[in-house]
C-alpha cells in the first residue's frame, strides 16, 4: 500500500496542498469585522464569465450630483489564492469606495491558485472588462437587450479607472502592460488610468523590496507560499 498523502504547503490552515495534489480550503474564516448596512450604496451580483461561473458585485451610490459616473474597476488581493468580493473587508472597501467617490464600483473575483495557476487570473480580469464592453455596447443599441438596467444611463463608460489591490494590484499592473498607452481595444469602453495599492509582485528571483525588513503577518516565507 503507498503512504497517505502528506501536507506539502499550509497557508495559516486555511489553505493546505497535499502531495497527491489535493487541496483543503477552509470556509470558517473569522473576520473581524461585518458587512456594512448602509443604505448609499445598493449592491448585487452578475454573472460575467459563464465558462468559469465567475461573478462580480456592483456597487452604486443612491445619491450623487452627477448624472453619468465614471466606474472604478476593483481587483482584491489575497495573494491570488485567497479573497472574494464576498468577504466583509472587501464589500465594505468597495461601498467606501462608491460613496467616497461617487463612482459605480465594479469587482470581480477571479480564479485563485493553486486550483487555477497564474495567468488565469490575469485572463478573469481581461475578460471582467471585456464584460464592461458588452454592457457598453448592448446598452447603446436601441432594442437591444443584454445589458444591465442599473448601468443604463448611469455610467460614463469613458471614464473607467482599474485599481487593485495586493495581488489585485498585480493584475491592474498586467493590464496596463497589456492595453498600452491609448489602447482602443475595448472600445468605446475607456480606461483613463490604473491605480496600484501596495501591489504585491514576486517571481524566481528576489526583488530589492523582498529583502527589507519582515512584517509579522505576510513574512517573506508566507509569500513564497
Amino acid at each position: 500500500m503507498g503512504s497517505l498523502p502528506h501536507i506539502v504547503e499550509d497557508c495559516l490552515g486555511y489553505l493546505k496542498l497535499y502531495s497527491d495534489g489535493s487541496i483543503f480550503r477552509s470556509d470558517d474564516i473569522k473576520f473581524p469585522v461585518s458587512v456594512i448596512e448602509d443604505e448609499s450604496v445598493l449592491f448585487k451580483d452578475c454573472l460575467f464569465d459563464k465558462r468559469f461561473n465567475l461573478y462580480l458585485r456592483l456597487f452604486k451610490p443612491t445619491k450623487c450630483a452627477a448624472k453619468k459616473l465614471p466606474v472604478l474597476m476593483f481587483f482584491h488581493g489575497g495573494g491570488f489564492c485567497f479573497g472574494s468580493y464576498s468577504w466583509p473587508n472587501i464589500h465594505n472597501c468597495c461601498v467606501r469606495l462608491a460613496s467616497g467617490l461617487e463612482a459605480v464600483v465594479v469587482t470581480p473575483d477571479y480564479r485563485l491558485s493553486p486550483e487555477h495557476r497564474l495567468p488565469a487570473a490575469v485572463e478573469d480580469g481581461v475578460e471582467a472588462v471585456r464584460w464592461l464592453q458588452r454592457q457598453c455596447l448592448s446598452l447603446s443599441k436601441e432594442g437591444q437587450d443584454g445589458g444591465d438596467a442599473w448601468l443604463d444611463g448611469a455610467v460614463d463608460f469613458d471614464r473607467v479607472f482599474i485599481v487593485g489591490d495586493s495581488s489585485g494590484g498585480n493584475i491592474a499592473h498586467q493590464l496596463a502592460v497589456r492595453l498600452g498607452s491609448g489602447s482602443r481595444e475595448f472600445d468605446p469602453v475607456r480606461v483613463r488610468g490604473y491605480i496600484l495599492m501596495a501591489p504585491f509582485f514576486g517571481g524566481e528571483a528576489r526583488t530589492k523590496s523582498e529583502g527589507g525588513p519582515q512584517e509579522h503577518m505576510l513574512s517573506l516565507d508566507l509569500l513564497d507560499r
